[in-house]
């Protein structure tokens, strides 16, 4: 094994410790368990199917909690070689940079010359823009295929499948989308369009190659093996699903349909609005691909949130940080709330009180907390840190049966008629996500989050603002703005979205506010009229 040469201790935290680069560092336990484990997994993956052909790779950083994350050493599995027979002394190893610390020694003929793998450019910009402790690149044939479904799809999307939880980030109502970069002859060559990608989707944990396989990363080892296992398995599910002629980017997963309605092997829904209702042709191209919904005065009454919502919020307050003041969850939305005081604080928001330090004691705290809250909520703030505690308020209040979630009588059977024609609806609210999920699982019609393919709230942007259309815009991968139907009871909402280019409808409900004379946009009383 070829190393790097002897270098000296360091000092580090007042302790000393030996230097990352040195010898005696890179023969160490950690390095060796590194190696180690990543012989242990391509034995593994080589089972599945993934690393074949002495094709994809792995590489893991080694983990040492004295050194930061961003500075630790990286194990690379060579190029070239069959993975299934690799061994530890095979690894490469790396500095944070990708210098090469420690390369293999040459094996007897038949065996090819060691070799740094070829997606090392592109395990390190996973590292360098998502901080991720390991990545794994593979050739799975799930990986290859479902990106040939569509050559002409630059994003993999699926929804309401259980296996989407197991990506981080995601829960099983949410819609899974992964980029599709195209392939090239070499997999050096792919690194600026996986770096874009990165970029383009900042909550993807893996990038698909067209016609060649996937890179996933996460914060571990085991974070990135569950999430392949998942992206696999998600794969493999839609290719199935397509052959039986089911669509599994929508929430129901039912029959594609072709232009004239038919069933068909690829979805390609074409509709057009007409009184009365949507009816399918196949004559002109599509108006709508996605309808994206308000909440309050919109699908749900406005009394609901204002006089159901809010002050149980309001009211359980206390109650609620009191009894899970120690939990991660709450932690994070004190956390959040201090950022949101100190800032109002700061500009002289009225009602804005200091929020003491732990050290003051946990009464005082959640008295301070309560006080912010209660001035936040009377001045009907829409503001992420307020609408993550309520979220999580209500969710207590839903479970246990002391809300039940009010929506107009015309949206259950919309909801199931776009979903039935292959339009994709999704929620965009001022409140939170989790939020969002509670009002549409806990209905008086029931949980009728099976028709819903995703949620937005106020971290895309606020709803006043053209830019948060133009974003739900890139997320949802149409062609054109156009394709996207915003249904709203706000006027200044109406306003942005249309500057985006989205088509707008506003919708007139019982205790909504009034609208200016003359607005110039559609208006509806009933989703019946869509």
């Amino acid at each position: 094994m070829a190393v790097a040469s002897a270098a000296p201790l360091l000092a580090l935290n007042g302790a000393v410790k030996m230097a990352t680069n040195s010898q005696a560092y890179l023969e160490g336990t950690k390095v060796k368990e590194t190696k180690s484990l990543i012989a242990e997994l391509c034995r593994h993956f080589y089972n599945q199917g993934w690393v074949s052909g002495t094709g994809g790779s792995i590489t893991i950083k080694v983990h040492d909690d004295s050194i930061p994350k961003p500075q630790q050493l990286i194990v690379m599995s060579p190029s070239g070689v069959q993975k299934e027979r690799m061994v530890e002394e095979d690894m490469y190893v790396l500095s944070s940079n990708g210098s090469v610390l420690s390369a293999p020694l040459a094996k007897p003929y038949p065996y090819k010359p060691p070799k740094c793998s070829d997606c090392a450019p592109l395990f390190l910009k996973a590292y360098e823009m998502r901080n991720a402790g390991a990545v794994i690149h593979s050739h799975g044939m799930e990986s290859c295929i479902v990106t040939m479904l569509n050559p002409l799809l630059k994003e993999f999307r699926i929804t309401h499948m259980e296996m989407i939880k197991g990506i981080q980030g995601h829960g099983y109502y949410d819609e899974l989308v992964v980029p599709i970069i195209e392939n090239t002859a070499h997999e050096r060559e792919l690194t600026e369009s996986l770096t874009e990608a990165i970029k383009a989707y900042p909550k993807t944990t893996a990038v698909l190659v067209r016609n060649h396989g996937i890179y996933v990363w996460g914060d571990s080892w085991i974070s990135a093996k569950t999430q392949a296992e998942c992206y696999h398995y998600l794969f493999d599910a839609a290719i199935k699903l397509n052959q039986l002629g089911l669509d599994w980017t929508t929430p129901t997963h039912g029959p594609i349909h072709n232009s004239n309605g038919a069933l068909s092997s690829t979805r390609n829904v074409k509709t057009s609005a007409k009184a009365g209702g949507l009816s399918l042709s196949g004559d002109i191209e599509p108006l709508r691909r996605c309808v994206v919904l308000d909440i309050e005065g919109t699908t749900t009454p406005i009394s609901f949130v204002t006089d159901v919502l809010f002050p149980y919020a309001r009211d359980n307050v206390g109650r609620h940080l009191d009894g899970t003041y120690d939990s991660a969850e709450t932690q994070e939305d004190i956390k959040l709330l201090r950022a949101q005081v100190q800032e109002d604080l700061e500009n002289g928001v009225v009602g804005a009180v200091p929020i003491p330090s732990d050290d003051a004691g946990k009464e005082e705290v959640i008295a301070a907390l309560v006080t912010n809250v209660e001035a936040m909520i009377k001045a009907d703030r829409k503001i992420t840190a307020l609408k993550e505690l309520q979220g999580h308020i209500w969710q207590t209040g839903f479970q246990n049966n002391e809300l039940e979630a009010v929506v107009f009588d015309d949206v259950p059977e919309a909801l199931e008629r776009w979903s039935a024609l292959g339009l994709k609806v999704y929620i965009y609210s001022s409140g939170s996500r989790l939020a969002q999920r509670l009002i549409f699982g806990y209905t008086n019609y029931g949980d009728l989050r099976k028709y819903l393919c995703g949620f937005f709230d106020t971290t895309v942007g606020n709803k006043r603002e053209t830019k948060s259309y133009t974003e739900i815009t890139a997320s949802l991968g149409v062609d054109n703005p156009s394709e996207i139907l915003f249904v709203t009871d706000v006027y200044q909402e109406a306003i942005a979205s249309k500057a985006a280019g989205l088509e707008v409808i506003i919708s007139v409900r019982p205790g909504n506010g009034p609208l200016p004379e003359n607005h110039g946009f559609r208006t509806i009383k009933s989703f019946s009229e869509i």
